[in-house]
């Protein structure tokens, strides 16, 4: 998440490069053009205001894995991509039975996500649907950062599958399909992935869909035809709670609208108070399999 930010953060900076998409360049350069024949070009100075910088905060706990956060502060908006380790920073957690664990600095990679964390819990968690945690971040300037967050209801995969298309030799690819069936009577969301060879790499496929057309039905997620035979792939599918969801659909629109530079500035939509980031308990069912 906090790379994600960075690179939605500095995002203003390719624009300034010229680095567009060229359906895009084409009418940037039109644009211009006729600006420039008619001597309306200005050069204008855009004095940003300073604020104060702010928390950032990035937790997921699972169930039977060690609690890892990372927490660093905002930058100006222009300023160079460099995250700053906070060294004066309390991350408490506190559990369904009022339990307190006190997270240690100790910086360091999951080698799993390969996500980079600075606070790392001594307890593996035992965590069930329907837990819900409390995160607690403060530091010596008096910054506070407070989130909570329950564990989904499980929904698990039924099938896995994939198909061939029918071309030849090096043109031949398979699609992947996973189904599974969407709890009835409630507003479910969800993450769809499929990564290649490792879940740290980016995924190959990767959306959001919700169950307000489907509530109670079996769905089908499926690919395009990407795939060649012997690759290893990782299907995943998350359930979210909604504030989760928000915040990566946000982080999503960002990014989209900061590659456009005719689009509307998209803000993301934490789900901590008292600063920015995410704390959130993940519920996911993961499916490994060689394509054959």
């Amino acid at each position: 998440m906090f790379e994600r930010m960075k690179r939605i953060q500095n995002n203003m900076q390719v624009r300034l490069l010229g680095r567009v998409p060229q359906r895009w360049l084409g009418a940037a350069l039109l644009a211009g053009g006729l600006l420039s024949g008619c001597g309306l070009q200005k050069d204008v100075d855009v004095e940003l205001p300073a604020y104060p910088p702010q928390l950032v905060v990035e937790c997921y706990l699972e169930d039977g894995r060690l609690p890892q956060a990372l927490v660093s502060e905002t930058v100006a908006y222009l300023s160079a991509p460099a995250p700053s380790v906070l060294t004066d920073v309390t991350v408490l957690l506190t559990g369904p039975t009022g339990q307190v664990d006190t997270l240690r600095f100790q910086p360091g990679q999951n080698n799993g996500s390969r996500k980079v964390y600075t606070h790392r819990g001594r307890r593996r968690l035992s965590i069930r649907p329907g837990d819900t945690y409390r995160l607690d971040v403060r530091d010596t300037q008096g910054r506070r950062v407070t989130g909570s967050a329950t564990m989904p209801a499980t929904v698990p995969i039924d099938t896995v599958e994939w198909q061939f298309n029918d071309k030849p030799g090096d043109a031949r690819r398979a699609l992947v399909l996973t189904k599974f069936r969407d709890p009835a009577g409630s507003a479910d969301y969800y993450r769809f992935q499929v990564h290649r060879s490792n879940v740290g790499n980016n995924p190959e496929a990767e959306y959001f869909p919700d169950d307000r057309l489907l509530d109670g039905q079996a769905v089908t997620l499926g690919t395009g035809y990407e795939f060649e035979e012997q690759d290893t792939l990782f299907v995943t599918l998350y359930h979210l709670d909604q504030p989760y969801y928000r915040f990566l659909r946000s982080i999503d629109d960002a990014q989209s609208a900061n590659g456009n530079p005719f689009g509307q500035p998209a803000a993301v939509q934490s789900t901590v108070e008292g600063g920015l980031g995410v704390f959130a308990i993940l519920n996911y069912q993961r499916r490994r399999f060689i394509v054959r």
